[in-house]
């Protein structure tokens, strides 16, 4: 089942290189919006947005790049 799902999903990722890459970027503009309408709020303070949109855009570059 696993197999099948993993394979399923690096189909689909095949002829969508950019799809990761891009949803890191936009959860950083996200923090970035945050920042300026929630600016005590807990995602504000922690960076949680632009911690885990600097990951997903690294992880999206790499899987790309292996792909």
């Amino acid at each position: 089942m696993i197999s099948k799902l993993l394979d399923r999903l690096s189909e689909f990722l095949v002829h969508r290189k950019g799809l990761i890459p891009i949803f890191g970027i936009f959860l950083i503009v996200c923090n970035l919006a945050i920042q300026f309408i929630l600016p005590g709020n807990i995602l504000a303070t922690s960076n949680l947005l632009l911690h885990l949109g600097l990951i997903a855009a690294i992880f999206g570059l790499m899987l790309a790049w292996a792909l």
